[in-house]
């Protein structure tokens, strides 16, 4: 989309692939960097071998995050029996497990996810902790360790498909771009982790909603695209509208605060465009009328 003002409210998103070791540390039980702002630390593996593991702003953290979210010593893993816990500071703000704020401590369990400012850990355990790795590390190359939806890769590459088949078999196939409206203004007034929380929740809300076949995607910061193959211009644009009430409509609240959230909705079905790269344009298109008109409103024709 060409408009400055729009232009201010994106997120700037670095791509980053994760890079495999081609050794791996030996050892138990591990963390795991799924989702960061970081590029270096994406995929990164810290093996729970000591007795304290601490991490926090300062430089004499085991494990160093950037961030204003996280404190100097903002938290740390200790062994507590046969159990690895995570252990929170007195963090300003907070360190969660599975979404959720833990008070003092937290004994971990296999797959559990840490989050401490803007970075997520997962935690690893068990008698296949190297195969787990590996399946975690391929999981990152197709899924956003934020949301849950695919990445813009998996995307693209998706979409080259359902076109060619499109055209060999005949059948509508339909594209819809959406991002969320004034989401600077959300990290600016509510701060960051409350818009990662929306777009968490707005991925899980819209990932509920979606058949099999279609592929939900974050395209890059707060946008989002899904894939609705077999589906007509005027199909898509009615389904588009039910996702657009019920973001809305749905009371997003983090840390005791409500959080108003609408989106804007592009919506393109595939005629003669002559790549994807063509049809996603046109459904980007549509998606910054939908802003210019007003915002919270879906854009079909």
């Amino acid at each position: 989309m060409s408009n400055s003002d729009d232009r201010e409210e994106k997120t700037r998103v670095t791509s980053i692939q994760p890079q495999l070791p081609t050794e791996l540390p030996r050892g138990g039980d591990c963390l795991v960097v799924i989702y960061t702002k970081e590029p270096t630390l994406l995929g990164k593996r810290y093996v729970l071998d000591m007795s304290h593991m601490r991490v926090g702003r300062g430089a004499e953290n085991h494990v160093v995050l950037d961030g204003d979210s996280v404190s100097r010593r903002h938290a740390h893993f200790e062994q507590r029996g046969a159990a690895w816990c995570v252990v929170d500071n007195n963090s300003t703000n907070g360190t969660y497990v599975n979404d959720v704020q833990i008070r003092d401590f937290q004994e971990l369990r296999n797959g559990d996810r840490i989050k401490i400012g803007g970075t997520i850990f997962k935690y690893l355990s068990g008698q296949d902790v190297e195969a787990q790795y590996h399946e975690e590390i391929y999981r990152m190359t197709i899924i956003d360790g934020l949301t849950g939806a695919h990445v813009k890769r998996f995307f693209l590459e998706a979409l080259e498909k359902e076109i060619l088949r499109s055209r060999r078999h005949q059948r509508p196939l339909c594209l819809m771009m959406f991002d969320i409206d004034f989401f600077k203004k959300i990290n600016d007034v509510h701060g960051h982790l409350a818009g990662d929380y929306v777009l968490k929740e707005l991925a899980r809300l819209i990932a509920g909603r979606i058949r099999r076949d279609e592929v939900f995607a974050r395209y890059g910061g707060e946008e989002f695209s899904i894939i609705c193959s077999e589906t007509t211009l005027e199909g898509a644009a009615q389904f588009a509208e039910t996702l657009r009430e019920m973001i809305a409509g749905f009371p997003f609240v983090f840390q005791g605060e409500q959080i108003p959230c609408t989106i804007s909705i592009g919506v393109a079905e595939l005629a003669d465009e002559r790549t994807s790269a063509d049809f996603i344009q046109v459904a980007d298109g549509r998606l910054y009328e939908a802003k210019h008109r007003g915002r919270n409103r879906v854009i079909a024709a």
